[in-house]
Parts: structure tokens; C-alpha cells; sequence
């Protein structure tokens, strides 16, 4: 082999290497970048809590929460809040991403079907959610079923109303070219229709998840005594504010984590698609 090949070869070798490297840079430096704000926040709470502002039972120092995260560790009982919490929202949001894919397809591909259903789930949409805990409590009484639903009702209305909407604005050419190269019915749809609306589906499983952290906590006051939410209202009860402050720092700590992995998920599905 000449020098000139070798040479010639150097750049195809390095290339991945390189590609590594800048993906393994760019991911620092967006984790860097983000830790910007939370830090400056941190140093800010700091300052609050520590200028006679505020009292110590108004506004614990970050060290306070610290000092009760170990003392629910110690108890044994931190990890038990997390897990019942986590629990009811991935099991919530399963069942109602589920029927939200599966009802919003319909609506999203059927005329007919829209003008049929979505008047109906638009206006059920705009109810409270604490309006639904006493009606679920007098159906299916004051253990989970009632929790679960109502964080599948929370987690139902982004991805039935953003699949719906993914179907229906889909490029109609892609659609014609399809059809022209004799696709219809549910190749048409796995075909050309799914791979069109997939990044707007993963946007309403993203905002559906994003809403079932927020419906686990209405679902907590539901005669509870555990999960993440029944400790939000304790600790106001009992008046341990860093308590307070720990579960509303472990809720925003698991929905980032749980839509992330979310997100991650749908980096690679779209590659594929």
C-alpha cells in the first residue's frame, strides 16, 4: 500500500472517532448547561432561607431537606412513598396512553368518528381533576382503582388530543403517493400515516406523562398512607415544611427522570421510523 492510499485512509478511520467524540462533548455540555440554572436556584434558596426573611419553619435551607432525607431513609419509609408513587403514575399512564392512542387514531382517521366523540371528550376534558375523586371514591371505593384512574384520566386527554391532531394534519401528498403505490386501509396507516404523525405521538405520551405526575398527587388525597403525595399533605398537617419541600423536590426529580428515559425511547424510535 502507497503512502498516499494510507493517508487517503486516515480521515474514513478517524471519522468515528471523531463523531464519538463530539457526541460525547455535546452531551456534557448540555448536562453542564442545565445544571446552571438548578445551582443558581440552590444558592438562591440559600440566600432566602438564611437573610431572616423567613422563618425556619416558613423556608427550611437546602441542608434542613438534606437532614430530612436521611431521616425518612433512616425510617425506612422514603423509598416506599417513591415507589407507590412511581407505581400508580407508570401503571395510570399506561392505561391511559393506551386509550388515548387508540381512541385519538379513530377520531384522528375517521370524520365521522371525530364529529362523533371529540365535542363529548372536549368538554369531559375541562372538568377539574379533584372534581373526579369524590365520583371515583363512591364508584370504586378508597383503594387503588380510584388513584390509578384518575392518573389514567390525566394522562389520557394530551395523547388522545395530540394523536388525533398528528393523523388529521398529516401531509395529504404522502398520503396520495401511498395510495398510489396501492396502499389503503392498515398498511396505509403503519405505512405512511404512523411514520408522518410519530413525532407529534411521542410529544402527547411525553405531555400525557408530564400530566400524570400532576394527577398522582390529586390522586394521593384519596385515603392514602403512602406515596409521594400523601406526604405533601402530612408534612403540611404536621407542619415539617423540609419534609414538604423533599416531596415536591423527589416528584420534580422523577418526572424529569421518567421523561427522559421517555425521551431517549423516542430518539431511537424515530430513527427507526
Amino acid at each position: 500500500m502507497t503512502l498516499d492510499s494510507q493517508v487517503r485512509e486516515l480521515p474514513t478511520v478517524a471519522a468515528p472517532r471523531e463523531r464519538k467524540r463530539s457526541r460525547g462533548a455535546s452531551w456534557t455540555g448540555a448536562v453542564l448547561s442545565g445544571m446552571i440554572l438548578p445551582a443558581a436556584l440552590l444558592l438562591l434558596w440559600q440566600w432566602a432561607a438564611t437573610n431572616g426573611s423567613y422563618s425556619e419553619s416558613q423556608l427550611p435551607t437546602p441542608s434542613a431537606v438534606g437532614a430530612a432525607l436521611v431521616e425518612l431513609l433512616e425510617r425506612g419509609t422514603y423509598w416506599t412513598h417513591v415507589a407507590i408513587s412511581l407505581q400508580r403514575v407508570l401503571l395510570g399512564f399506561a392505561i391511559g396512553a393506551l386509550i388515548g392512542l387508540t381512541v385519538g387514531s379513530l377520531v384522528g382517521l375517521s370524520p365521522r368518528v371525530s364529529s362523533f366523540l371529540s365535542p363529548t371528550i372536549q368538554a369531559i376534558r375541562a372538568v377539574p381533576s379533584l372534581a373526579w375523586v369524590p365520583l371515583l371514591v363512591l364508584w370504586m371505593g378508597i383503594y387503588e382503582g380510584p388513584k390509578v384512574t384518575l392518573v389514567a384520566i390525566g394522562a389520557f386527554f394530551p395523547v388522545f388530543t395530540t394523536v388525533a391532531s398528528g393523523f388529521m394534519h398529516a401531509d395529504r401528498k404522502l398520503i396520495e403517493v401511498g395510495r398510489a403505490y396501492g396502499l389503503s386501509g392498515r398498511r396505509l396507516v403503519t405505512g405512511i400515516l404512523l411514520p408522518a404523525a410519530s413525532p407529534t405521538i411521542f410529544a402527547g405520551l411525553r405531555l400525557g406523562l408530564a400530566q400524570s405526575w400532576l394527577f398522582v398527587v390529586a390522586a394521593e388525597l384519596i385515603a392514602s398512607s403512602k406515596g409521594l403525595g400523601f406526604l405533601l399533605i402530612d408534612s403540611q398537617n404536621t407542619s415539617r415544611t423540609d419534609i414538604l419541600l423533599l416531596a415536591i423536590i423527589s416528584l420534580a426529580i422523577l418526572g424529569k427522570t421518567t421523561d427522559f428515559i421517555l425521551a431517549t425511547f423516542e430518539k431511537r424510535a424515530l430513527k427507526w421510523v
